[in-house]
């Protein structure tokens, strides 16, 4: 890995799922966001590829009957409509490799302070049901992972659009995995769940209001709970331009935003893994600048040049 840039995570196969054209879901983003970030500079090797989890490992966040159902195909098709996405092998493998990057970014976020999973986020799985594009949830799974090796406090920061629904649910019981939810309150899910911390904002919110929004809750967190790591779910449907966003944040403000994140975790020195998140946006390369800005605060932070590159 070159020095100065912080490790990535990586899989083709994130791409590589088939859909309908007139499908809601940008599944081309990754490997255009891979591709860009090649074209930058980064060399391929800064990137390291995960290898799908076995099924049965998901049993700690999961309900088995849940896992079983899905992975077989046999679950029925209300539950798979609920999800959104018609079901395949290629989707399966694709969910439990996901799965399996946001724990390998964590586990290099341990090791060298930062990493990037150029996926995750799939923050409305429950328990015992997938919602919103989520089959299994990478950040919950994770977070029980890596406390299972003896570190914690652990904070999940979701900053999508989009409240983290699946995670608050499945943590409601564990006081050393804190969810921290700053959404959007009038959008998806109409139903929100009980976050340790939660923000529901207006869709008339602006950049300066939700900068501080971020900035005053990740300080209180920071310091109330002492975190050993973060996972931040830095996701861009925050955007003027998403598509399913309701929020009329301008690039700019992400990219505040990232820096803001990172950096915070960076000088306290709290190892951060962060996802990508969410993002909607049809227009594949204005999607991925915008993505962009959390790997601009990454590389900046890292003493990369290559952070300049990228513009805001």
């Amino acid at each position: 890995m070159s020095q100065g840039l912080p490790p990535l995570v990586y899989h083709p196969c994130y791409s590589e799922l088939a859909l309908p054209a007139t499908h809601r879901y940008p599944i081309g983003k990754y490997r255009t966001l891979y591709q860009r970030l090649l074209q930058l500079g980064v060399p391929a090797e800064q990137f390291s590829t995960p290898t799908a989890i076995k099924p049965a490992a998901l049993a700690p966040v999961h309900c088995l009957h849940y896992i079983n159902a899905l992975c077989r195909g046999t679950l029925d098709a209300k539950a798979m409509r609920r999800i959104g996405f018609p079901w395949s092998e290629q989707l399966i493998a694709r969910s439990l490799t996901s799965t399996a990057g946001t724990l390998l970014a964590a586990e290099l976020a341990l090791a060298q302070g930062m990493a990037i999973h150029l996926s995750g986020g799939y923050h409305h799985a429950f328990h015992a049901a997938g919602s919103g594009f989520c089959l299994f949830n990478d950040l919950a799974f994770t977070a029980y992972t890596i406390q299972q090796r003896g570190v914690g406090p652990i904070l999940i920061f979701d900053l999508d659009v989009h409240q983290g629904d699946g995670t608050a649910q499945i943590f409601a019981a564990n006081k050393q995995i804190i969810t921290a939810s700053i959404h959007c309150e009038k959008n998806f899910p109409a139903r929100k769940q009980v976050s340790d911390w939660d923000i529901g904002l207006s869709p008339d919110c602006t950049d300066a209001s939700y900068l501080e929004a971020v900035s005053q809750s990740l300080e209180s967190l920071l310091n109330w709970y002492k975190p050993e790591l973060v996972l931040y779910d830095a996701g861009v449907d925050i955007h003027q331009d998403d598509d399913l966003g309701l929020l009329n944040l301008t690039t700019a403000t992400i990219a505040a935003r990232d820096m803001l994140v990172l950096h915070s975790c960076w000088q306290r020195q709290i190892p951060v893994a962060a996802v990508i998140g969410g993002g909607y946006q049809r227009d594949l390369q204005a999607l991925t600048a915008v993505h962009l800005q959390l790997f601009k605060a990454a590389f900046t932070l890292s003493g990369s040049n290559l952070g300049r590159k990228i513009e805001t």
